[in-house]
């Protein structure tokens, strides 16, 4: 099994993580503790559209702060607090959901709060090639999703033993060793300074916890939902 890092674009035909920690695959895996259905869209007059289509919950940022008219942001937080009957959300983000567009392989959603099982869904999902997709933040690389990735891909060392990881996957788990280190990288990012300045500080500590859930989303490409994958 080959185990590769890469950013905004897969290099695997097998099976994709994509991970955009903070925070839109930390939304994606909590929502699945509330929605069959997860939506992803581009731009905010689609999740209006695909509103008025489904009668979904429609939810999502654009630098960070919730979209005018939405019903919620893109803040993990807020969404387990948020009541409701409906069982679709309608996602739509500055850079998670726009790299998933692209993506021509099984694409699993991972984060530090499923790093274990996103790690074992992809072990059994795959054949003979993992890649581990940072999200980054508009075209640029992002350290949290760097660190997020590490701890991904060492749960997918401790289950593939004799697997071959690609160097810059193995300087991923190195940086991503030291804890304290990884909180303090997490809340100094961009991103992590611009959340805090718009009041979703909580949001940055619940991005940081591992393995507080189970639930592995799955994207299909062919009628474009995620779903909670059912992993053995």
């Amino acid at each position: 099994m080959k185990i590769t890092l890469s950013f905004e674009e897969t290099s695997s035909s097998d099976v994709s993580v994509m991970v955009d920690v903070l925070r839109a695959s930390s939304t994606i895996t909590a929502a699945l503790d509330k929605f069959s259905k997860i939506i992803p869209c581009f731009t905010p007059e689609e999740a209006f559209e695909l509103k008025n289509h489904t009668g979904g919950i429609i939810a999502g940022e654009r630098k960070g702060a919730k979209v005018e008219g939405f019903d919620i942001g893109n803040s993990p937080n807020a969404l387990n607090e948020f009541k409701t009957d409906k069982d679709i959300l309608i996602l739509t983000t500055s850079n998670g959901t726009r790299i998933l567009e692209n993506m021509n392989s099984k694409v699993l959603i991972g984060c530090m709060n499923n790093a274990k099982a996103v790690a074992k869904a992809s072990a059994e999902l795959a054949s003979d090639h993992i890649d581990v997709v940072m999200a980054g933040v508009w075209g640029k690389f992002a350290i949290e999703d760097f660190l997020a990735a590490g701890e991904i891909i060492s749960e997918i060392r401790e289950i593939c033993k004799d697997c071959e990881i690609s160097e810059y996957a193995q300087s991923a788990i190195l940086a991503s060793r030291n804890d304290e280190l990884v909180k303090k990288a997490f809340y100094e990012s961009t991103s992590g300074n611009k959340l805090a300045n718009l009041g979703y500080r909580d949001d940055i500590s619940y991005c940081l916890e591992k393995n507080s859930t189970a639930n592995v989303g799955i994207y299909d490409k062919n009628i474009k939902y995620i779903s909670k994958l059912n992993i053995t």
